[in-house]
Parts: C-alpha cells; structure tokens; sequence
C-alpha cells in the first residue's frame, strides 16, 4: 500500500525531533524489531531512533519502470507493490523480510545479479540521515556522489537511508526452470559461466550436495506455465531441485522459493517432516518465523546446554557468503568439502552491472564474474579448537583466492587487515565528513568488534 508524501514528510520530522532531544555526543543507533544479521551485537545503553515507520512503498510509476520507497520497507511489501504493475526490483534478496535499506546498505545478491549485480547498482538517488544529524540526498552526480557510491557496505555507519529511488524491470507471469545435474565441480562452473554469458537466461543460481552432486538451475520468462509447483505448504523446493528436471512457478512463488524453508535451514527446525507441515499454517512457515527461534537460542542458549550435558562437543556456527573469481570457484567448494562439513551449499553468480563504475567498500573486477557461496550451519569444534576456527580458515581462503566475504555475519580479521579488504582510504575520509563526532560505530567495530 502506497502512502502521501505528506505522510512521509511527517515521519522524518518526528525522527528529526527525536535526534535533537539526544545529546549532542551521545552515540545514535536504530531501534528496530527485527534484523536479518547474524553477527553478535554488543548491548548498548544508547537510545535507538524509531525508524518502524519508515516501511512504505511511497510511489511506483509503471512508465518511467521506477520507485520511491521507504528505507525500512521488506522485500515482500516491495514486490506485492510492483508485481501487479508487471514489474520487479532488479535484485531480490531471497528472504521476505530484508529490507531495501540494508540491501543497499549491505550487499544483496540473487539470481539476476548475473546480469543486474547487486541491489545498489539500481538505485537513483537516496535521502539519508547521516551520522551528524543531517538529511541530505544523495545522487551519483550531485554534490554527495562520494557518499552515494560509498553508501553499500556501510552497514549503516555513515547514516540510515530513509528513502530510495530504484530502478525496476518488467516480469511475465512465470518463471520456466530447469535443473541441470553435474558431477564434476569443475565442468559444474564451466557450464555455469557460460550460461550467464548466453544471454538466453533471466535467473541463474546452483545448488551443491557434495562432490559429484551439483545443480544448475537455470530460470527463464515466460507467459504460459504447462502448470505451476507449490513449495510454500507439503512440497519442499530445494527438495524439487533433486527430483526435477523441469518446472514451473509464478514469478511471486519464484521470488520466494526460498523463503518458506529459509533455503534448507527449516530441517533443524523439525518442519520439513511432512505430519509438521500439514499442521503448521503457511504463515508460520517462513523464515522470519524462523530467524525468531534462532534468535531466541543465541540469546538463552537452551539447546546448547541441553547437548552440553548429554555430552556432544562444542559447535560453532559458520554461517557466511563469500565471493571468488568464477575460474576459481571450484578450487573454493574443494577446500569446502575438505574441511567444512556443511552440505548443501548455495552458488549464484554475481557480476557488477556497469564495469565503469565503483563501489569502493565493496570492490570487485568490474569485468569479472564472481560465484556467490552461502553456506548456513553449524560444525563440530574438535577437542583443542576454539570458537572461529573454521570462519577464520574461510576467511583466509577467500583472500587467497581473490574473493570477498560479507559482513553481514561474524567476521574475525585483524584490523589492518580489515581496512585493507574493505578500503578504509576510502571509507574514512567520509566518516570523518558526514559523521565527524562519531555518534555512529565505524565499520570495523560493528562488523566484527572484539572477539
């Protein structure tokens, strides 16, 4: 549901109102109900800003293919808005419950970011709050540019986008898909290259059970369906991807396919027995339902203590997306079957829509196609290993392989080491123009702090 701008205009006084009753050098942070971030966040004493209000589809102009949304909007209200246009963002994240915001101010990525790269290669312009209390907008070619392509990855330490203009694309209303098995990594990435090359696909991810179990899966357009699968009830998509070679879902249930099982994370959950499903309604099927659950055992560590005492060794958590060179993605999924137990793993390509620009604090080869790893789990800490253990080796992996690891997750570089991967030439010059005092937390200390 669209709203006035006058409305809009509203909420950003009350927020204003809001920073002018804080001190002057009291440090600034959201109050938000729910996150999608899975690195631990020190308690702060610092009060938060009311941002709730701020989760509207302001306008969508089906002519000029663009929207104004509000920066705390999710996916889903964004796509519910669109949709019934005949249009779509140009990158959704996977999960219903990611906002527009964090996209950009993070980095997204999905099935078209092959061809369309991330959620903030398609935006226009932004109203941020900046760290010193302004609101400005910011656009690739006004007085803020630097900021503007400075904004993605910095997790909200140079200020809280309010508002965004984004570009959208035109759907049909179905999604053809086809899941293409291999058995051998290698030829797995070869083929998956080419495919994004083609110019013959519109979404392009994979889908890795171990060594000589690997899924293509390839979706394309299309007008009609011969009929359509249903994964958000009894069936289980990733499940499908085993069992078909060919599908067909509407463009909404394609957006999603993920969600209801939070890729395959709902298995720990019991619900993908089938006596579970069919009790449960669709609306606790979802993975903000699950990331509630999760959040609770982070919090009170019940489970934990429960394997304690029933004697099963410590476990870490290794829940983490990286990026490496296409060519060397196979080199990559063979040290992670070596040495992570995790199974199954996600692969979508990413490749930086426009090679003549930069997005300097997340920097890729602008011409090259990179492979996306997501992998979400937990793994056995043999007798003598300390928590991050196994994310350090990632992390280190990644590096040597010319790749990139997001921060939304736990992180454990050192911090030159930090500020070499992520550009603190870049960053710091604009935390020092547009957060002078530091009320916000610099990128190192919120991404990975003390550990």
């Amino acid at each position: 549901m669209t709203v006035t701008t006058s409305e809009h205009r509203q909420r950003i006084a009350r927020l204003a109102e809001q920073l002018r009753t804080l001190p002057p050098d009291a440090p600034v942070r959201l109050a938000k109900r729910t996150s999608n971030l899975f690195r631990t966040r020190a308690k702060t004493p610092a009060p938060g800003l009311d941002v709730s209000g701020f989760q509207h589809v302001l306008d969508v102009d089906p002519q000029r293919r663009v929207a104004d949304v509000e920066g705390m909007v999710t996916y889903e209200k964004l796509v519910d808005a669109t949709l019934p246009h005949g249009l779509m963002p140009l990158v959704v994240p996977q999960l219903k419950t990611i906002t527009l915001g964090g996209a950009v101010s993070g980095v997204g990525i999905e099935s078209s970011s092959f061809r369309n790269g991330a959620p903030h290669e398609s935006v226009l312009e932004m109203d941020l709050l900046t760290g010193d209390g302004q609101l400005i907008t910011v656009s690739p070619t006004n007085e803020h540019s630097d900021l503007f392509y400075g904004f993605p990855n910095s997790y909200g330490t140079l200020g809280y986008a309010l508002r965004l203009r984004i570009e959208l694309e035109p759907v049909k209303p179905y999604v053809h898909l086809r899941h293409v098995r291999h058995t051998d990594a290698k030829r797995f990435f070869e083929e998956f290259a080419q495919q994004c090359d083609s110019g013959e696909v519109d979404f392009v991810d994979g889908t890795v059970f171990g060594r000589d179990e690997l899924y293509l899966t390839l979706g394309t357009f299309a007008d009609e369906a011969a009929y359509t699968s249903d994964y958000t009830k009894l069936e289980i998509y990733y499940r499908s991807v085993q069992r078909r070679t060919e599908d067909f879902l509407t463009i909404r249930d394609y957006l999603w396919r993920w969600d209801t099982d939070w890729f395959w994370c709902s298995r720990a959950f019991g619900v993908q027995r089938r006596w579970v499903r069919r009790l449960l309604p669709r609306r606790l099927l979802r993975s903000d339902v699950y990331w509630k659950v999760v959040d609770f055992e982070r919090r009170y560590r019940v489970m934990a203590r429960i394997d304690r005492r029933r004697g099963r060794p410590e476990q870490e958590a290794v829940v983490q997306d990286i990026e490496v060179p296409v060519q060397r993605a196979h080199e990559f999924l063979d040290f992670f079957h070596r040495e992570i137990p995790i199974s199954p793993v996600w692969v979508c390509p990413l490749r930086q829509r426009d090679p003549k620009v930069s997005w300097p604090l997340y920097q890729f080869d602008p011409k090259q196609l990179y492979v996306n790893f997501g992998f979400w789990s937990t793994v056995d800490l043999a007798p003598g290993e300390v928590d991050g253990t196994h994310n350090r080796f990632i992390e280190r992996t990644v590096e040597d392989l010319d790749g990139r690891k997001s921060l939304y997750s736990t992180s454990y570089y050192e911090e030159d080491d930090f500020w070499r991967l992520y550009n603190g030439d870049v960053y710091w010059p604009l935390k020092k123009q547009y957060d002078p005092n530091g009320r916000l937390l610099d990128l190192y200390a919120k991404c990975v702090g003390k550990r």
